[in-house]
């Protein structure tokens, strides 16, 4: 029997390795199975290249777990190891088989498929284990068995043993704080979430159970060519990724490149509401079908974190818990492909089919949206494709409904002005004064909203998007018809004053006198368009919260209207603040500001009219 030390540059590697070395306990099962994986795919290569001289089939790796012993055992029929190569792959820590296997066979086929890394993969297994066993045999004819064996400290045991059949047991006997890993349901979770995929069959067993449980499919969707697929091939896929969700995804992108990068994957679009929430179900990486992480920060631009799906390469670079990314020139050449693949599929859909693409507009605009306004590349493509939908759902690109509209919608500076609500129902009488007017009034009803248009305003120096209730029409859209006031400068001050004496104490709008047309309102209500960009700018779209809403609107008085005259004509203080309250609060009524106490002041009034 042989006894040593391995070669390592601290006598403290495994206290490293069992705190720092892994960001998570449970991946010690993703990287043992992927050693097995690797030395099943090196026996295959050797065997495509006639180095091998039996038949090799039925490859597979088996998970058992020995509940009354406290061990789980991972077994494969891959290449194995020989006495040597166990001296250099695992007592060596940190030396990479893969790479060598690689650099070996370089001019060879199928040895992208090669997943990953001997040594500080294996050992992973001192998080969860006490102490680690090996039992491999080599494929090589002459090549003796070799036991291995470890207690979680520098000093290891190595020697020759009867003759095992081809292939490597991992046998691993749990520590007393991970004994979670010994219950069923766990490590078939586990299997499920990191091998579900893996490109050689699995199974799980267990002493208490004999019928073993496949766990993997080892051909899917996104490893095939796309021109074998059918539509319900990938919607299939997708359920298969996603279990729980119930909807089918609008559309997927299937991505596959080999140079100057090496990726393949499916995007989904899945229906989104339009709000942007933490999306439950991520796009998944993968490297060789190896399940890594579904935090793609550096990966794809953030506004395709909304997407469903999987990326699949072995270029983007991993530390050795595989959790966290790097961003490199690689990862940022993917990033721009990735982008491309998508803004020229929805350029495309738009082009082929427009009346399609509006139909799925509703469930994909905020994608598009938050795109633009987060990638310059994206928004650049985007402009030519993102639609704008009127209030009667007709759909116009920008510059199609810039024509339409440059020779009706300007203001007093020569820009076209972009009309548009955020709230069809609340801001009904400011539409209808547009459309009294023959305007077209957009609906930009997203929480990005104020975001794009000021990108696109920048873009566009020659428009201008206004919200309908930020000014009265005639001053939004310039006209050449001007309205002389009736009222007297002094009958103007008095009513001013007359005003804001009698305003509702909760509210502190400012007053403004506008000589507008006797057919306007007596009364309206604005938030001026800069002051509201501010707010919303801060708050991501949010509504205006009550206790704010008072630095931002303003009462703008019509002087014109017949009820002004009225007012300053009543002889009676009292009678002149009814006639103001009353007008006041059916305005406020109108615009959903008239709250508690004095929505029911104005209430038990009117019922008490309508009792005389």
């Amino acid at each position: 029997m042989e006894k040593d030390k391995i070669s390592v540059t601290s006598d403290n590697i495994f206290p490293i390795i069992k705190r720092f070395l892994y960001s998570d306990q449970e991946v010690f099962l993703r990287e043992l199975v992927s050693n097995a994986t690797d030395a099943i795919l090196k026996l295959k290569t050797i065997a495509k290249l006639g180095k091998i001289e039996e038949i090799i089939d039925d490859l597979k790796i088996k998970v058992k777990i020995d509940k009354k012993n406290q061990t789980i055992h991972i077994i494969d029929n891959g290449i194995g190891m020989t006495k040597e190569e166990v001296e250099k792959y695992i007592n060596q820590i940190a030396f990479s088989g893969a790479e060598e296997f690689i650099q070996k066979y370089q001019d060879k086929n199928s040895i992208s498929s090669i997943i990953g890394h001997f040594g500080l993969g294996f050992y992973s297994s001192f998080m969860v284990a006490s102490k680690v066993f090996i039992y491999t045999q080599s494929y090589k004819k002459d090549a003796h068995s070799i036991f291995w064996s470890c207690e979680g400290n520098p000093t290891f045991r190595m020697n020759e043993i009867e003759k095992r059949d081809r292939g490597t047991e991992i046998v691993l006997f749990l520590n007393e704080e991970s004994r979670e890993f010994l219950e069923y349901d766990r490590i078939l979770k586990l299997l499920h979430k990191y091998c579900k995929f893996m490109p050689v069959v699995i199974s799980l067993s267990s002493t208490e159970k004999e019928k073993e449980t496949p766990i993997n499919n080892t051909t899917p969707a996104w490893k095939k060519n796309p021109t074998v697929l059918m539509d319900k091939d990938y919607l299939d896929f997708y359920h298969e990724l996603y279990p729980n969700q119930l909807e089918n995804a609008l559309f997927w992108i299937h991505l596959n490149i080999d140079h100057p990068f090496r990726l393949t994957g499916i995007l989904y679009f899945p229906k989104i509401e339009n709000k942007i929430d933490l999306q439950r179900d991520r796009i998944h990486l993968y490297q060789n079908q190896v399940y890594i992480t579904d935090n793609l920060e550096g990966v794809v631009p953030d506004f395709l974190s909304l997407l469903k799906g999987v990326i699949d390469s072995p270029d983007i670079p991993l530390n050795v818990s595989r959790s966290h990314l790097q961003s490199d020139t690689s990862v940022k050449n993917i990033s721009k492909y990735i982008t491309r693949k998508v803004s020229d599929k929805l350029d495309s859909m738009f082009r082929k089919d427009r009346k399609d693409f509006q139909n799925k507009w509703e469930y994909i605009k905020i994608i598009v949206e938050y795109g633009m306004i987060s990638t310059k590349n994206f928004f650049e493509k985007a402009k030519k494709f993102f639609i704008f939908s009127t209030i009667n759902g007709m759909f116009f690109t920008l510059e199609e409904f810039k024509e339409k509209i440059k020779n009706d919608q300007k203001n007093k500076d020569g820009k076209i002005i972009f009309l548009y609500t955020s709230d069809k129902e609340r801001q009904y009488s400011y539409i209808k004064d547009a459309e009294d007017r023959s305007y077209e009034v957009l609906v930009l009803d997203s929480p990005l909203t104020v975001h794009l248009i000021q990108k696109l305003e920048m873009d566009y120096p020659d428009i201008s998007f206004v919200r309908i209730d930020s000014d009265h029409i005639d001053k939004l859209i310039h006209k050449e018809k001007k309205y002389s006031s009736e009222l007297s400068e002094k009958e103007k001050e008095d009513l001013k004053n007359l005003i804001n004496t009698h305003l509702i104490k909760e509210y502190k709008f400012s007053v403004q006198l506008e000589n507008l047309s006797k057919d306007d309102s007596p009364f309206l209500i604005i938030i001026p368009e800069f002051l509201r960009r501010m707010k919303e700018m801060n708050t991501l779209g949010k509504e205006i919260g009550k206790n704010d809403q008072d630095k931002f609107y303003q009462i703008i008085v019509n002087t014109n209207h017949l009820l002004m005259k009225k007012i300053l004509k009543e002889p009676k203080e009292e009678n002149k603040r009814c006639l103001i309250q009353e007008a006041l609060n059916l305005t406020f009524l109108s615009k959903n500001l008239l709250h508690g106490k004095n929505l029911t002041l104005f209430i038990s009034k009117k019922l008490e009219d309508l009792a005389k």
